[in-house]
């Protein structure tokens, strides 16, 4: 690698985020740090961005390794009449919050944090930024929620539904972007690297 240029990291092992970051074509690492995702704020886009922060530093503390890290973490929430909803505990959990969302639409809200260290001023740097999507539901008629539990794909994500999947069934709208709501917001990521690093932001990695 040559001097100066960096190493991205992404700090999540979510496999969609994974395989959305790779459409990038710039090789990456993975670093992940146990936290408790847990956010003083009290609005859901600074929710997000927080818990991103607060990813992206327990992943530096652990990235000693790495040549001049980029690290890239992000964390994404649904919120409906500012209500979050994260991943659900159980199939029983995942029920209750995809009922509270049949027939209504409601956001969803990822925050991104870039962490790096900013060769002007010589010291690490923070560049947060969020993305929000809506999503309405058709009503979610019995057959279609026990048939989409069935599929496990609501355990493992926020609000209890992955829109690349079976989901689709009772999904009617998007207003926004689609990356967003699989949990990473790609063109989102791509412009703000482009703001922050320049247009040949590529160069850089």
């Amino acid at each position: 690698m040559e001097s100066g240029k960096f190493s991205l990291v992404l700090g999540s092992q979510s496999p969609r985020r994974k395989e959305l970051l790779s459409w990038l074509n710039i090789p990456f690492k993975i670093i992940t740090a146990d936290l408790a995702e847990i956010s003083s704020e009290t609005v859901s886009e600074k929710i997000a961005m927080d818990i991103a922060s607060q990813k992206a530093h327990a992943v530096l503390a652990q990235a000693s390794a790495v040549l001049n890290p980029f690290i890239i973490s992000s964390d994404t929430i649904v919120v409906l009449d500012e209500k979050l909803y994260g991943k659900p505990k159980d199939r029983d959990d995942a029920r209750v919050i995809l009922s509270e969302l049949s027939d209504k639409t409601h956001k969803v809200v990822t925050g991104v944090s870039f962490l790096f260290h900013d060769k002007n001023t010589n010291k690490m740097r923070e560049h947060l930024f969020y993305d929000l999507t809506e999503v309405t539901f058709n009503e979610i008629t019995n057959d279609l929620m026990e048939s989409y539990i069935a599929t496990g794909d609501s355990l493992d994500k926020a609000g209890a539904y992955g829109i690349q999947g079976p989901s689709l069934t009772f999904i009617s709208k998007v207003n926004g972007s689609y990356s967003n709501v699989v949990g990473f917001p790609l063109d989102k990521v791509v412009s703000e690297l482009a703001i922050i690093l320049g247009d040949d932001w590529k160069k850089n990695f």
